[in-house]
């Protein structure tokens, strides 16, 4: 494996100073371990990424201390960020004792293609995203690869007992915890046809709706009918009245125009 080196220098700035010390492209860190006392530290920010890059948090790192006459070897264990600018604001590195076994979270790389997800008939539901191990520093495995092809039927799974690591490795996960499942699209299907079919219970309501509105509308027109009979009925007495009390005024002027005859 490739070693991975990481250079530091002897920090001095503490407390609020270590801004200064950050303005000026460096990170503060902190190396400590079981059988170290903490030491304050300062490494580049440029080289610290592209450590961290190769690294990740379970790769063993050779720490070279100006001052000090060898390199340690540390894995990162913490890595705080500004919430804001995402800049690295302090990294603390673990010194491992290589003959005696550490613990560490290692992640689950998927390759390759499950049968019923390639053909479009399940889903990959992704448990885990890594395991605790313990091993010895020089064990410590950069990842643990999970095959994918092995599962070719709906409702297959690969759980943390059917994980393959090296000699002297122990997996500390919960043995029945799910890495991967394949899931049925049944219940996504149903969902889908399921919707359509409220469209005809609202048609037949609007059409009920529709015909109740038309009833009421002939209900009202049925009222109305009789009430624009009575009116007129009620008119069409007036009328003959009218007529009769001009029809005796007329035969009342011609005795008058006769007498006026006679004198003449």
């Amino acid at each position: 494996m490739e070693q991975i080196l990481l250079n530091a220098e002897p920090r001095k700035m503490m407390g609020k100073k270590v801004k200064d010390l950050r303005r000026q492209g460096y990170v503060p860190a902190v190396m400590y371990g079981h059988r170290t006392e903490p030491v304050s530290l300062q490494v580049t920010e440029r080289e610290l990424r592209q450590v961290l890059r190769e690294a990740g948090s379970n790769r063993l790192i050779t720490l070279s201390v100006a001052g000090m006459a060898e390199p340690r070897m540390v894995l990162v264990r913490d890595l705080q960020r500004d919430s804001i600018s995402h800049a690295m604001v302090h990294v603390d590195l673990y010194e491992v004792i290589m003959t005696e076994k550490l613990t560490a979270e290692v992640p689950i790389v998927l390759v390759g293609e499950a049968r019923p997800v390639k053909a479009a008939e399940g889903l990959l539901l992704h448990g885990l995203d890594t395991i605790e191990v313990e091993c010895l520093p020089g064990n410590l495995p950069e990842s643990i690869q999970v095959d994918l092809s092995q599962l070719t039927a709906i409702g297959q799974a690969i759980l943390v007992r059917d994980l393959k690591v090296g000699e002297g490795i122990e997996i500390l996960s919960e043995r029945d915890e799910v890495v991967v499942k394949i899931l049925p699209l049944e219940a996504e299907v149903i969902e889908e046809v399921a919707a359509p079919e409220v469209t005809p219970e609202v048609e037949v309501v609007g059409r009920k709706v529709e015909a109740k509105a038309e009833e009421e509308a002939a209900a009202a027109g049925e009222g109305k009918a009789p009430a624009e009979a009575a009116k007129v009925a009620g008119k069409a007495p007036a009328e003959p009245a009218k007529v009769a009390g001009k029809a005796p005024a007329e035969p009342a002027k011609a005795p008058a125009k006769a007498r006026a005859k006679e004198k003449h």
